[in-house]
């Protein structure tokens, strides 16, 4: 069984590690020839919309139909949009602005699907004291395309042309798919039954809503993202505005975020046996808290922008920790036949408050400075802390989810 989900893993891997090489390439090819923000505010929406809007009636489908065509089909059909893609460049001679938007629009999609599906299955492949491990290596997985994928997208852009490079997110899904043919992925009671979107999304909510212990942890979730989405959007601003940074510069924050992410899900997947689960939940908020507001009070120094680099990595390590046992906790929380209705309910909420803060992002580090946003986020975060390990219900839930070792609902509400 260890084997399949590292067959799984490899796989996700591999699919994704070209798959955003291949976007990271798209989104440098639009800024390029277009040199337009507001083409790129559309790829960057495009990408953020479908898990939005579209999580809650996922769901439904993961809970019924079979969960290993979930995630072999949104591959071949994006490896379908990119080989017509890289034709129509080959042949054409340019990539038409509303292919790409087409291309970026089906890559969402099936993350939508992908993201969920996972989620959903990693609790029927393997025991549930060791959901928190796998969960940190399936973080590892995600941290080391975050990093890999921009680096690599950027020698790629600049050594080979691009209907060639776009081919490499066909090879990715051929790679993905074959892994995923070694894979035994167990099915649930309710697979081959009829799907009802609305209703079936309707009782996902229901189902998240009902267990009191998971719905404010859910809240204080949301809470978090909207506290400091917005500050982690300004990272290339607040390297070059605040610190008068470079360019490259401002691309090492986000490799040493990510580098940090990498290395905290490897702490977890390692040592992520944890008794109670709301321990580094709590302090992987603090955490984040602390080295965001630190990061808006810095000096404008060579110095500063150092310490900004070591708070930012600090950071990125915090997050698995924050992350990995809450989503943990869901899974083992809920019966596996209505677990994709759940998580499409709860991928959605937790990716809402994103595009709700950025609104709010701009104009506020415009009128205030984006410094202090980093301070807001900070003291956002803290407070979100506070607020899940002061709430009896959501202190004592993992404990008492251990302790009866069920992932019945009814048991839980």
């Amino acid at each position: 069984m260890a084997t399949k989900h590292c067959y799984l893993l490899l796989g996700q891997f591999l699919s994704g590690i070209t798959s955003m090489t291949v976007q990271y390439a798209i989104i440098w090819h639009l800024t390029a020839k277009t040199g337009s923000a507001t083409i790129l505010s559309i790829a960057t929406l495009l990408g953020m919309l479908p898990t939005i809007l579209l999580s809650p009636f996922v769901g439904p489908y993961i809970d019924r139909l079979n969960k290993k065509m979930l995630l072999i089909v949104p591959d071949i059909v994006a490896a379908m949009v990119a080989l017509i893609l890289s034709a129509v460049g080959e042949f054409g001679g340019f990539f038409p602005v509303w292919l790409i938007f087409v291309s970026l629009l089906v890559r969402a999609l099936a993350q939508t699907f992908q993201m969920p599906t996972i989620q959903a299955i990693l609790p029927t492949m393997v025991p549930g004291d060791q959901l928190t491990r796998v969960n940190g290596q399936l973080g590892v997985v995600n941290s080391a395309n975050m990093i890999i994928a921009p680096a690599l997208g950027a020698v790629l852009f600049g050594l080979m042309p691009m209907p060639l490079l776009i081919l490499l997110d066909v090879l990715g899904a051929i790679l993905g798919v074959s892994l995923l043919l070694f894979v035994s992925i167990p099915e649930n009671r309710l697979v081959g039954t009829t799907v009802h979107v609305a209703q079936d999304a309707k009782v996902g909510w229901q189902l998240l809503r009902g267990n009191r212990g998971l719905w404010y942890m859910t809240l204080i979730g949301m809470l978090t993202t909207f506290a400091f989405m917005p500050a982690a959007s300004m990272y290339p601003l607040m390297t070059m505005r605040y610190f008068h940074g470079t360019v490259g510069q401002a691309g090492l924050i986000e490799v040493v975020y990510f580098a940090g992410s990498l290395l905290g899900g490897l702490l977890i997947s390692v040592f992520g046996h944890f008794r109670d689960r709301i321990h580094p939940i709590v302090w992987g908020m603090v955490v984040i808290g602390v080295t965001f507001g630190l990061s808006g009070v810095l000096p404008r120094t060579e110095n500063g922008f150092l310490w900004f680099l070591i708070l930012n990595g600090v950071a990125g390590l915090a997050w698995p920790f924050f992350n990995t046992p809450l989503i943990a906790m869901y899974q083992q929380s809920y019966a596996p036949e209505t677990l994709g209705r759940v998580m499409g309910i709860l991928n959605a909420l937790m990716s809402l408050p994103g595009p709700v803060g950025l609104i709010f992002a701009g104009p506020i580090a415009d009128r205030f400075g984006v410094a202090t946003l980093f301070v807001v986020a900070g003291i956002g975060v803290l407070l979100a802390a506070g607020v899940m390990f002061g709430l009896k219900i959501t202190r004592e839930y993992d404990r008492q989810l251990q302790a009866d070792g069920s992932s019945d609902l009814t048991k839980r509400g």
